[in-house]
């Protein structure tokens, strides 16, 4: 708690966004073998002015978060039931004059109670989480002037969408 409540300001440099996904999407990818991530990393280059350091801490946050809800899926449960491909995207794409970002995954997806409640500090809906991750990524968001919506995934999951408002 104490670090996210000393949680330095941005310190805002032009950076290529696509390189800074591919490079935390490389990370976790070697770590989770049952999971396909996908990411269209051919994209043209992306500048956006933000404080590299926070967005890689936001990028790592949700697909820690996505990882963590599939691997949450109850086997028990899902006797019986098409298992779906266990798989987390990442799409980049322009909506209006801003940068968007949407991180989805194939897991259990968001609880029906208090789901507007989740970015703030010490909510939860894991028994071992903290409740820390969505504020952080809440907090950064704002402090770039951008913005953080939890959705239903289509087909089941989760989508979190990043939404930048200055970019280049």
């Amino acid at each position: 708690f104490s670090a996210f409540a000393r949680m330095p300001g941005p310190v805002m440099r032009t950076e290529n966004l696509m390189q800074l996904i591919r490079e935390q999407v490389v990370l976790q990818k070697s770590a989770q073998s049952g999971i396909v991530f996908e990411f269209d990393a051919d994209q043209e280059a992306v500048q956006l002015e933000c404080d590299q350091r926070q967005i890689r801490q936001v990028l790592t946050n949700l697909l820690q978060n996505a990882i963590d809800a599939i691997d949450a899926i109850d086997p028990v449960e899902a006797i019986g039931k098409p298992v779906p491909e266990h798989k987390i995207s990442i799409a980049v794409f322009r909506e209006e004059a801003n940068i968007a970002i949407d991180v989805e995954d194939t897991g259990r997806g968001l609880p029906d109670a208090d789901r507007e409640r989740l970015t703030e500090p010490y909510v939860t809906t894991r028994e071992k989480g903290t409740g820390l991750g969505l504020a952080i990524v809440k907090r950064i968001m704002e402090d770039h002037g951008g913005s953080i919506a939890l959705m239903d995934r289509e087909g089941g999951g989760t989508r979190v969408r990043l939404i930048f408002g200055s970019t280049i």
